[in-house]
């Protein structure tokens, strides 16, 4: 039986998985290997897919949604989603999947890059954590408190949207940008007051009882994560109908994950190196309750307003109109933004 990491050491290989409700703005791309830059299909057609651990590959080879393929995937691994979006706007990558706030700072840097796919999930992986001794009880009590996050994740929006429902400005609190395994041994180490951080980060640390949650980003983000294309890829006939039958595919691979949320949770746990019930946490908090949804007009202004959040702290160079950096084209009849997440119910 595999041997079970403590804590610290299995957020060294998760720092791979920055989910794609992450989007940590430093990282690098990982280079090819089990998992990860293999090759699934066959025909003249190849579609150049950006991944992260435990993502697309991991879900559709679960659901076996990768059979019958009439082109060819051939997949890269990235640790985030800055990093993808770089190799989309390089024309190296034609599509890949990130969180809500990486493709704002795609935009603000005029990246070449399009929103093709939306999905809405909850919110509630999203949270500010603090010790489990911590006399904090409410998000307006972090005034002049130091709370470690990963700098352009949708953590970072999240503490962002809190402090504001809270009534406070980022500048009242004391920001230390840290990546995940650093922000746990500063957080356990008492170093930080709390921390801003995602799924499965969250049920990582609330199953091993170091911490409890003082706030979730349910209603205060939006829940939303993408995938987003090269527009060289979309203005190509045959990869555009390519790209649309792997979002069909994506999009049955998660409806397969809700209805199998152990099943899932024991590929995930092995593909990540997560203890399998963190895991299955984690997609019931919020990787399983995904849903499709159009990118219509309430996605946009959604995503508007991260852009001016972040342009309004100086963090995004310039006013960023993001409806430039969506494609509407494979919105089809898929349901509006605003369609509920899916829940799980709850365990007696």
């Amino acid at each position: 039986m595999r041997r079970l990491l403590p804590l610290p050491a299995l957020l060294t290989p998760l720092a791979l998985l920055l989910a794609a409700c992450s989007g940590a703005s430093s990282a690098t791309t990982s280079t090819a290997g089990a998992g990860g830059g293999g090759t699934d299909g066959k025909g003249s057609l190849t579609l150049n897919v950006g991944d992260q651990k435990g993502g697309s590959e991991a879900v559709l080879r679960a659901a076996d949604e990768l059979d019958d393929l009439d082109y060819k995937i051939r997949w890269s691994t990235f640790t985030s989603g800055p990093p993808l979006l770089e190799a989309v706007n390089a024309k190296a990558v034609d599509i890949g999947g990130v969180g809500n706030t990486p493709p704002v700072f795609a935009a603000g840097a005029d990246s070449k890059i399009k929103v093709v796919s939306a999905s809405h999930g909850t919110a509630k992986g999203d949270t500010i954590l603090v010790p489990k001794d911590s006399s904090l009880r409410t998000p307006s009590e972090l005034k002049g408190k130091s709370i470690a996050v990963a700098q352009g994740s949708s953590a970072h929006y999240q503490l962002v949207a809190s402090l504001k429902k809270a009534g406070l400005g980022f500048g009242d609190v004391k920001v230390k940008y840290l990546q995940p395994a650093d922000a746990l041994a500063a957080f356990t180490g008492g170093k930080v007051d709390a921390w801003a951080v995602w799924d499965p980060y969250t049920s990582q640390v609330l199953r091993a009882k170091q911490g409890r949650v003082l706030t979730d980003g349910d209603g205060v983000t939006n829940g939303l994560a993408f995938q987003v294309a090269s527009p060289t890829a979309l203005a190509d006939k045959k990869k555009s109908a390519a790209i649309k039958d792997y979002l069909d595919r994506l999009r049955r691979a998660q409806n397969w994950v809700y209805k199998h949320p152990e099943e899932w949770a024991k590929v995930w746990a092995k593909d990540t190196g997560l203890p399998y019930d963190v895991a299955l946490d984690a997609v019931k908090r919020t990787n399983g309750t995904r849903v499709t949804v159009a990118i219509d007009k309430d996605v946009i202004a959604s995503e508007q307003q991260i852009a001016d959040a972040f342009t309004e702290l100086k963090l995004i160079p310039r006013k960023v109109d993001f409806a430039e950096f969506v494609d509407t084209r494979f919105n089809g009849d898929l349901p509006a933004s605003s369609t509920a997440p899916r829940t799980y119910a709850k365990e007696s």
